[in-house]
C-alpha cells in the first residue's frame, strides 16, 4: 500500500506541474506561432529570460524585424533574424508594426476577464480523512456570483481507496478582490475499496453533503490558484450503526479558465 501512495503522490505533483507548465505558456495571438513583425519603438532590449531580474544581452534598434515564439505572462519570447533567443516585456512591443505597417495587437487577460469567465477546470491535491486525495474539476460560471462544479476525487489510505463523485454549487461574491473567497455547499456519492488485508467488510457505497470555504487567485493570464477546506457528512449509518461519520479536507493546487 505505501508504494502505491508513494507512486499517487508522484501522479498528483506530474499532472500538477504539467497543468502549470502549459497553461503559463500561450501564443502572442491567434495567429501562426511564428509571427513576424517589425519594431517600431525606438529600441527593444533581450533579456537572458521572462523578468526584469534576467541581464540584458542584446539590444534591437527601430525597424528591425523580429518573430514572436509564444508568451508567458507579460513577457514574449523572440527570435531575431542573427537567431539569438530572448525575452522582451510587453510594454517594449507596444508599437509594434507588422511587416504591411499596420499596429499589431497583443491581447492581455486582466482581472476583469478572470471575474467574467464562463469555465473552469484544474487540478488539486491534498488531505481527506488523513489520506492523500487527487482531484479533477470544472465548472460553469452562470454569472459573476454563482457557479455550478462537478468534481471527481480519488484518495487512497492505508487500509482503504474512495473514489468520489461530487457536484456542487459556489458564491463568488467578492470577484473584485485579488485573493477573492469562494463558498461552497456540494453533494454526492463515496465508493470506498478496502485493502486485502483489511477486515472482511462488503466495500460500501455511501452519500454525501459538503460544505466549503476557500480563495481564488489569479496570478497570470489564464492561471489561477485555488486553495479550499472542506467539512464531509458521509451518510454511512446502518441499522446496525447509527452513526454517520464527519472528515475534513483541504485541497490547494492550479486551474485554467477560459
Amino acid at each position: 500500500m505505501e508504494a502505491t501512495k508513494r507512486f499517487f503522490m508522484r501522479k498528483i505533483i506530474t499532472s500538477i506541474f504539467m497543468l502549470f507548465a502549459l497553461s503559463t505558456s500561450s501564443f502572442a495571438d491567434e495567429q501562426d506561432p511564428l509571427q513576424t513583425v517589425k519594431i517600431a519603438d525606438p529600441f527593444i532590449e533581450m533579456h537572458t529570460g521572462p523578468g526584469t531580474g534576467y541581464p540584458v544581452f542584446y539590444i534591437m534598434e527601430r525597424h528591425a524585424t523580429i518573430e514572436i515564439l509564444y508568451q508567458r505572462a507579460n513577457w514574449y519570447k523572440i527570435r531575431n533574424p542573427e537567431g539569438k533567443y530572448g525575452w522582451v516585456p510587453r510594454h517594449q512591443l507596444a508599437k509594434t508594426l507588422s511587416l504591411d505597417d499596420t499596429p499589431v495587437f497583443f491581447s492581455e487577460i486582466t482581472h476583469e476577464d478572470f471575474a467574467s469567465r464562463q469555465w473552469e477546470s484544474g487540478v488539486l491535491v491534498g488531505n481527506f480523512g488523513g489520506a492523500p486525495v487527487f482531484s479533477a474539476y470544472g465548472s460553469y460560471q452562470f454569472n459573476q456570483g454563482l457557479s455550478a462544479e462537478f468534481s471527481l476525487s480519488k484518495s487512497i489510505g492505508d487500509i482503504s481507496s474512495s473514489l468520489l463523485y461530487k457536484f456542487g454549487v459556489a458564491m463568488q461574491p467578492f470577484t473584485e478582490w485579488e485573493y477573492s473567497p469562494f463558498f461552497q455547499l456540494s453533494a454526492g456519492i463515496i465508493d470506498v475499496t478496502t485493502s486485502a488485508t483489511a477486515a472482511a467488510n462488503n466495500d460500501p457505497t455511501n452519500e454525501f453533503s459538503s460544505a466549503s470555504i476557500g480563495i481564488r487567485k489569479h496570478l497570470t493570464q489564464k492561471i489561477i490558484l485555488r486553495l479550499e477546506y472542506s467539512e464531509y457528512r458521509i451518510f454511512s449509518a446502518t441499522s446496525n450503526n447509527d452513526n454517520n461519520e464527519d472528515l475534513q479536507e483541504w485541497k490547494i493546487g492550479f486551474a485554467t479558465f477560459f
